[in-house]
């Protein structure tokens, strides 16, 4: 368990956070939620210990184990399996199954395990120091951003396993709907102090805004009182009759104090500038293929309406991205083609985009660039919506952040006249209000919309048709996300694999010698087999009644589920100690 009690942290002159007191209890899960720059990452080092804190005391059991997601990357062995591995003790060197089961469920196949981890993609490095956090078997997980780089298939194994996680979890993520599935408490940093509830985020802001109001009351009728007082004072004061009463409400006055401004926190605002555009259809894309050393996608083909918004959806790794660009014109199809109307005017926020903004521009200078006709004022009005107000909007890009330059990306894309918008995982380095700004002014928009995103909430406020990346192709799809549940699904590519997997490691280890193990050993593979054909059911029950919200019959499911999962690590267990 965690405690905290009265902890603050400064920067310099700079308070992130002051007296800040919480616990962590038994089984809790809990969302950790703020603006940018509040000092959620903060409060997780000074929690693992490697921040430092002016005030306040931190009171963790020595023997309670805290689990960190790692961001820096450091591997020291060959293969992405011996690298899981690494963290558990020798006499667990044959027991691979452990780190299977975590890897296929963040989207590694059978032919991974043997790859050098360091060929892998940035998103896939930080899979693997996942995989070795949950390995390590911690008391409590402390997960960072742990859905940044988890494409859909992944998020929703990731979420299964969290909320079935037999220890504590306190979890930031800008995925709303990801945290509201999982945790049992919600806190927050806000204006500097800490609050936590029972229940999830909507619960949460909820409560801060009904806390607002009632301090802005509170200040306006404490104003009116104090100027009722001043009035008897100003008008008794200097006569003799009722002096004495003015004298002693002034000292009234002057115990009750004033209640200060609650201090205002900026939301960034998003309204894009659209263009009309006269044809029905303003993008056909024609039987697109293209690819680097092999296809990445073949023969695709549908036509971009005027008020369409299709989401491209589908496994990492899988082309989303080069899709995107290959319709934007970046890349050249290898066959097919992509005609447009010729009053087409699309604004495009990318994944490598953000490299072409020039570094000796100011942000002013950047927007600027993208739509000549606006004033110095407009343009300014653009630097503030996205948060850059003052002297803050002559920063040069060279200095800004990653999460800075996206805004600024952004920004442009504000400023031109649009009648297509083609966004690739816009809310990254978003916090959660800023990405239900951004929900909302896609919502609005009067244009058409591609956009790739892995939030299953954008995908279902937002969008009407779909682009599907999965096994191995892709494929347009004429309905939106809830139809695309309902009559396709995500199946789990891998989820044969890994169980072949585990069959064949511990195969490997039989002996063949005795007779009554081979016969003990078939029995329980026999068993195993029909534990997991009844996870598959499960898994699928689990699927539907979420969708449903079927609150009774998911948590059954759920339950049921986590029970035959043990039964059959407990049998595999048990095949491993007669086969040694």
């Amino acid at each position: 368990m965690i405690q905290a009690v009265g902890i603050s942290k400064n920067f310099g002159a700079r308070t992130i956070f002051e007296d800040v007191t919480f616990s962590v209890n038994k089984g809790e899960r809990v969302g950790l939620v703020g603006r940018n720059g509040t000092g959620k990452s903060t409060l997780f080092k000074v929690v693992l210990g490697s921040e430092s804190y002016d005030s306040g005391d931190l009171i963790i059991p020595k023997s309670y184990k805290l689990g960190n997601l790692e961001q820096h990357i450091h591997f020291t062995h060959p293969t992405v399996i011996s690298e899981c591995m690494s963290v558990l003790g020798k006499e667990f060197e044959y027991e691979t199954y452990r780190a299977e089961k975590f890897l296929f469920g963040l989207g590694f196949t059978k032919d991974d395990m043997e790859k050098d981890p360091m060929s892998f993609s940035g998103g896939y490095q930080i899979r693997i120091n996942l995989v070795k956090t949950l390995l390590s078997d911690p008391n409590c997980l402390l997960l960072d951003e742990p859905t940044n780089y988890l494409d859909i298939v992944s998020l929703r194994w990731l979420r299964m396993f969290l909320k079935s996680f037999d220890g504590e979890v306190v979890l930031i993520t800008h995925d709303k709907e990801f945290m509201n599935s999982v945790v049992t408490h919600t806190m927050g940093i806000w204006r500097r102090r800490l609050k936590k509830i029972k229940g999830g985020t909507d619960k949460y802001y909820e409560q801060l805004l009904e806390e607002d109001k009632i301090y802005e009351q509170t200040k306006v009728n404490q104003e009116k009182k104090i100027q009722q007082m001043q009035d008897y004072v100003d008008k008794f004061r200097a006569k003799a009759r009722g002096a004495s009463q003015a004298q002693s409400k002034l000292k009234a006055i002057e115990r009750l104090g004033t209640i200060d401004e609650l201090e205002s926190v900026s939301d960034l605002k998003f309204s894009f500038n659209h263009i009309p555009c006269p044809a029905k259809i303003v993008l056909d894309v024609r039987e697109v293929s293209f690819g680097f050393d092999h296809p990445l996608f073949e023969k695709v083909k549908f036509a971009l309406e005027r008020n369409d918004r299709i989401g491209i959806i589908g496994k990492n790794g899988k082309g989303k991205s080069t899709f995107l660009n290959t319709v934007a014109g970046i890349h050249k199809p290898t066959e097919g083609e992509v005609s447009s109307h010729s009053s087409l005017s699309f604004g495009h926020f990318g994944q490598t985009n953000v490299s072409r903004l020039h570094p000796d521009n100011n942000i002013i200078q950047e927007v600027q660039e993208e739509n000549t006709d606006l004033s110095i004022s407009a343009v300014r009005g653009i630097c503030g919506t996205m948060l850059f107000t003052g002297d803050d909007a002559e920063k040069k890009i060279s200095v800004l952040s990653g999460g800075e330059k996206a805004r600024v990306l952004l920004g442009k894309i504000l400023a031109k006249k649009t009648n297509v918008l083609l966004l690739d995982e816009p809310t990254n380095h978003l916090d959660m209000e800023s990405i239900e700004a951004l929900t909302d002014a896609i919502d609005k928009y009067q244009g058409a919309c591609l956009i790739v995103t892995h939030s299953e909430d954008i995908l279902r406020k937002c969008v009407n048709k779909l682009v599907i990346f999965r096994k191995d192709h892709a494929e347009f799809f004429d309905g939106n996300y809830e139809e695309f549940l309902e009559k396709v699904g995500w199946d789990s590519e891998e989820e044969g694999k890994e169980r072949k997997t585990k069959v064949e490691v511990e195969k490997t280890k039989k002996s063949g010698n005795a007779q009554a193990m081979e016969i003990k050993e078939k029995e329980i593979m026999a068993q195993i087999e029909t534990l997991e054909n009844y996870h598959n059911l499960l898994e699928k029950n689990v699927e539907r009644y979420s969708i449903e919200g079927n609150v009774e019959g998911l948590q059954s499911s759920t339950d049921d589920l986590m029970q035959v999962q043990q039964k059959i690590e407990d049998l595999f267990l048990e095949l491993e100690k007669i086969s040694s």
